[in-house]
């Protein structure tokens, strides 16, 4: 995929939200069991939150613009063309971000686990 919206995706760093934040600050250095994540990584016309090109796993924090019906339709539409571009993609919303961290750092991992690195 040509990555687009460079502009977006730096500005979108220096706005990130609390969820972002907190799930930025276990991802980033390769401290989340040795992987390389990207925060705001632009692929294609999107940008994920969280992206480990390794192993191709993107990861979200949907905050409550998430939850109409609109934005679902459309979340669903990004989830489909990332998937058949190789992507896995992970959302959690910013609830579940905050009071169930431990479980969203462990449906992290075993995803991890699921996959193996792409060459």
């Amino acid at each position: 995929m040509i990555r687009k919206n460079t502009k977006l995706s730096r500005l979108l760093r220096i706005n990130q939200t609390d969820a972002e934040k907190k799930l930025w600050f276990i991802l980033r250095n390769r401290q989340f069991e040795g992987i390389k994540f990207r925060r705001q990584f632009p692929v294609g016309d999107f940008v994920i939150d969280f992206y480990s090109p390794a192993y191709k796993l993107g990861i979200e924090a949907d905050g409550g613009q998430h939850y109409n019906e609109e934005n679902q339709a459309l979340d669903i539409k990004r989830t489909e063309l990332l998937s058949k571009n190789g992507i896995k993609l992970l959302r959690f919303s910013n609830h579940e971000i905050f009071t169930n961290f431990e479980g969203v750092k462990q449906t992290i991992y075993d995803t991890l686990n699921e996959k193996s690195p792409s060459p």
